[in-house]
Formats: C-alpha cells, structure tokens, sequence
C-alpha cells in the first residue's frame, strides 16, 4: 500500500499512516491492501465549511478503483481525526472490493448491487454509511489496543477540539 500525506501535523500524519495500514490490513485481503494508492489530504475546517469530518474519494475507476484521495478536517482532537479515518477506510474497502459504485449522472450510487438516489436517500439511512459509522470506533479501538496506546488520555476522549 502507497501511501502519502499532505498537511496536518506530524503526530497526525504518523498515526494516519499507521492506522490506515492497520485498517487495511483488517478490512481487505493482503494483495487488495497491497495494490492501493491512498493520499490523504489535511484540511482545515473541513468540518465547519461542509459538515463533514472527512471524505472518499475514488481517483482512478469507478469499478474496483485502486487510487483514493482522502480529505480529513485537520481541526478535530486526534481521536476525531483518526476515527474518520478509519470511516473513510471503510469506504475504500468498498468501493476497492465492488461493494460500492458511482454511476453516471447524478447523485447516484450502487451498493451491494442495489442502486441509491443520494438526493432522496437520508444519509444515516444509507447501508455504506451505517457499516462505515459501525466499524470506525471497533477499528480505532483495535488499533490502540495493538499499539499499546489505550492508556493514553487523547485515545479515550471523543470532543472535537
């Protein structure tokens, strides 16, 4: 797995680039993880600008891309920050493995085969979304874990900051 950071601190580029081969290697089979290219991207203010913590986004195919772009608001507390990464890895395993889609035109999204209007579907209802929100904390807390991290006061907080 390539991967490269632009911006955000140092702390926050090193714990990214851990996380993500550690979400890699839970979500995905060795040679898919292996085959990606991820950039992630620190902005600040995304949150406040977009009400988004962070995003995916395919840069290559739209069937089985192998080159993500990931935006992730470089304001959040690091837990914050890391957790959605872990959310939009989640995104990458599915978009990487054919779970998920885009399909030309509008708004519109193929998830499992079934296609989606993203303008009439409410966003916590969406099947992507709940499995990418389900699997954030587990993935996070996992990686603490095996990094010997749990005891660390940043590990056990959630605020934005």
């Amino acid at each position: 797995m390539q991967i490269s950071i632009k911006g955000g601190s140092k702390t926050q580029k090193k714990y990214a680039k851990d996380i993500i081969r550690f979400c890699g290697a839970k979500l995905m089979s060795k040679r898919l993880a292996k085959s990606l290219n991820i950039k992630v991207h620190f902005v600040k203010g995304l949150l406040d600008k977009y009400n988004q913590a962070g995003n995916c986004m395919w840069e290559d195919d739209s069937y089985r891309p192998k080159e993500f772009l990931l935006e992730i608001d470089a304001d959040l507390k690091l837990r914050r920050v890391l957790q959605s990464v872990c959310h939009e890895m989640v995104h990458v395993k599915q978009f990487a493995k054919g779970e998920m889609r885009d399909l030309a035109g509008a708004e519109r999204v193929s998830y499992n085969g079934k296609r989606y209007e993203l303008d009439k579907d409410d966003y916590f209802e969406r099947p992507w979304e709940i499995e990418a929100h389900g699997r954030e904390l587990g993935l996070f807390v996992r990686w603490a874990e095996a990094n010997q991290l749990g005891h660390l006061k940043w590990t056990q907080e959630n605020e934005r900051g």
